[in-house]
């Protein structure tokens, strides 16, 4: 098979031929994921990770606090920071599965690549959102490409793989939203202090929340950290650590088997049914319900 620019049908067939099964599916590939669904799904809250999520076959959205973001064949989303949002595949068929190809980003290797070359950027957004739906440009699909070929050459990806995804990031960065990564994920601005509160938000999501603290944290004031922080990322920090409790209190019932109220303490609710209640806003079901059915589809 060429190395040369291939159709997207082209890259689905090869993307089909190591995804078999429904869900992510890793590689060898360091933060290469290959997400697999064949039929359309519910709206599942997740947690999505900084990163590239580039759609091969079918179409999926993202909803972030009550803003959603369509992506089809041949777009992808960027996502500049950790953020809990709500994933819907919306077209997926058995005969022609939804692909998406997800590719984590690492800042010292976006770094690595703002140090070669550091004039790059793609036109200004005057959003400060962290996720941007974007048609990918020819360069970013025949980088993604080599990538997906790499799977048929692992004994290349220890040499290849660090190459190639230098020229992904320098895609991105040079891109439609290359500046709002850039901005998002350098070292100065509000945006990049915004980006060490979710860090706190995440290593702390269980202690109690004084906002006046984080902002002190950050070097914030508290209306400006409430202002940036919407701004960023659609939510209030308060509404940042709720999701965050909740979603981590999912996978201590699923993965570890606590039971709900055990959980729920676990995750900092002094409150049974503030929990469920909440639990129950975000996933449709009391807690007992939700883990029940989702042991029963697995």
């Amino acid at each position: 098979m060429s190395d040369t620019m291939p159709s997207l049908g082209q890259m689905a067939s090869l993307f089909a031929r190591y995804a078999r099964e429904d869900g992510d599916n890793a590689t060898p590939v360091p933060r290469l994921w290959l997400y697999r669904q064949s039929t359309p799904t519910s709206p599942i809250p997740c947690a999505y990770r900084p990163g590239l999520s580039l759609v091969l076959q079918g179409a999926k959205s993202m909803t972030l606090a009550s803003e959603t973001y369509h992506y089809g064949t041949g777009q992808y989303l960027l996502n500049s920071l950790h953020l809990p949002a709500v994933a819907h595949v919306t077209q997926a068929s058995a005969e022609q599965p939804h692909f998406c190809f997800s590719f984590a980003i690492d800042p010292e290797k976006l770094g690595e690549v703002l140090l070669r070359a550091p004039t790059v950027a793609g036109v200004e957004s005057g959003s400060a959102r962290g996720v941007a739906v974007s048609d990918a440009t020819p360069e970013l699909l025949e980088a993604a490409w080599r990538l997906l070929r790499l799977l048929d050459r692992p004994q290349d990806i220890p040499v290849m793989a660090p190459l190639i995804e230098q020229e992904l990031l320098y895609r991105v960065l040079s891109g439609p939203d290359g500046t709002r990564l850039l901005r998002i994920m350098s070292g100065g601005g509000q945006s990049s202090r915004i980006v060490r509160a979710v860090a706190w938000l995440r290593a702390n999501f269980a202690d109690p929340l004084r906002v006046e603290e984080l902002a002190e944290h950050v070097n914030m004031s508290v209306s400006s950290l409430h202002h940036h922080f919407k701004a960023v990322t659609a939510m209030s920090p308060m509404q940042y650590q709720k999701q965050l409790r909740l979603h981590e209190a999912r996978r201590l019932m699923l993965a570890e088997g606590l039971d709900a109220g055990t959980a729920s303490l676990r995750v900092g609710y002094q409150s049974p049914s503030q929990f469920s209640r909440e639990y129950s806003r975000l996933y449709g079901m009391p807690p007992l319900r939700d883990v029940g059915r989702l042991r029963e589809a697995v």
